[in-house]
């Protein structure tokens, strides 16, 4: 985990209970929700880079190719032609 700042933080009591039930519904602690709602104000304002989140390689395998199909070949839906056939 990295590094984090610890500090005192001061709400009004009205403020607090609002975040208390925000981050009841969605499902983090008062803390991750407090980090969540000033991180994204400070990406908002420029003040922060939104940074991604590294996706996790993709595991599944690739889907057979008929080895006499062109893959670059695009092809048409069945009754494509058919269709574009009445409409001229």
């Amino acid at each position: 985990m990295a590094d984090t700042k610890h500090f005192l933080l001061r709400l009004d009591p009205r403020l607090f209970e609002a975040i208390r039930g925000w981050a009841h519904d969605d499902l983090r602690s008062i803390n991750a929700q407090i980090e969540y709602l000033l991180a994204n104000q400070a990406r908002r304002a420029g003040r922060l880079p939104y940074q991604r989140k590294p996706r996790p390689p993709d595991t599944s395998t690739p889907p057979d190719i008929d080895e006499d199909e062109d893959p670059e070949t695009p092809t048409a839906p069945p009754g494509a032609l058919a269709r574009n056939a009445l409409q001229s």
